[in-house]
């Protein structure tokens, strides 16, 4: 019975095992098919910017001197680009967080506050708020430099939005687990800081791993203000100056998508690092 019993576990192990092969392959072969999917696709945009005749169509023809010439111009926006994103981001999680403290609160008051910051940043337009800080305050004798007034609004929009993933955070860690501190003799503020705020910080990374990469994008608004030299304040200098807006702009693009491109793949080994320390 014992050997027909192994004989049983040694036949289920092959069959897992060659299911597993097969997932493996036809997950390699889709990744394949994608790829050149991209690449298929890459090219018929490169082609369609050639200014080559097709079937009696002329495609666009782009100024490659121009490109060529101004590229690094542009591409000197990159580091101030980031920089508003980093400060931007730091700012709104630490707003997120203590909006969603407040929405989880039973005090009235702080409970008032957190959904009042959330329903009015919410309901204006973050290009208004970015103006707001920097062309309304001076009214006030407030004056404040364009990058700080952008990070001061991305920081506010991004942490009104990203207080629901935090408040999800949080609601996430089971009541047990707080009550267990507690009775180890934990105070509530040492349960907040050693067993609740970890493990939410840890649920809330991926998605601000995508308010992140979205921030980097929304960080053009604030060339609005003209005094933050990122990399559509550049590309539309630079376009305007020479009327070479199509170029300028594809660049400015092209730079935009390649950092995304690089923030998802960085996101993605982070999530992967994540999710195997729950297994």
């Amino acid at each position: 019975m014992s050997i027909l019993n192994q004989e049983k576990e040694d036949a289920a192990k092959l069959r897992g095992d060659l299911l597993f092969e097969s997932q493996q392959r036809e997950k390699s072969r889709f990744k394949r098919n994608v790829g050149v999917s991209w690449g298929i696709l890459f090219l018929i945009i490169v082609y369609f910017f050639s200014g080559q005749n097709f079937l009696g169509i002329k495609t666009i023809e782009l100024n490659t001197d121009f490109i060529v010439a101004q590229i690094g111009f542009i591409a000197q926006g990159l580091p101030q680009t980031l920089l508003v994103s980093i400060l931007a981001i730091t700012l709104a999680m630490i707003l997120a967080l203590l909006a969603a403290l407040g929405r989880l609160s039973t005090i009235p008051p702080l409970y008032a506050l957190s959904t009042f910051y959330v329903s009015l940043i919410r309901g204006t337009p973050l290009y208004l708020q970015i103006f707001f800080f920097f062309l309304a305050l001076p009214q006030l004798g407030i004056v404040l430099t364009g990058l700080f007034a952008g990070v001061l609004a991305l920081g506010l929009n991004y942490g009104a939005y990203m207080s629901e993933i935090f408040r999800a955070g949080l609601a996430s860690v089971g009541k047990g687990q707080r009550e267990a501190a507690i009775a180890l003799g934990m105070t509530p503020i040492q349960t907040m800081r050693r067993i609740v705020l970890p493990q939410a910080l840890r649920f809330a990374i991926p998605p601000v791993g995508n308010e992140f990469i979205a921030m980097t994008k929304d960080s053009a608004l604030v060339s609005a203000t003209g005094f933050v030299h990122e990399i559509m304040w550049r590309a539309t200098r630079v376009g305007r100056a020479q009327f070479n807006n199509l170029e300028a702009l594809i660049m400015a693009a092209v730079f935009y998508w390649v950092m995304t491109l690089l923030l998802t793949y960085v996101q993605s080994i982070v999530e992967a690092r994540l999710s195997k320390g729950d297994r």
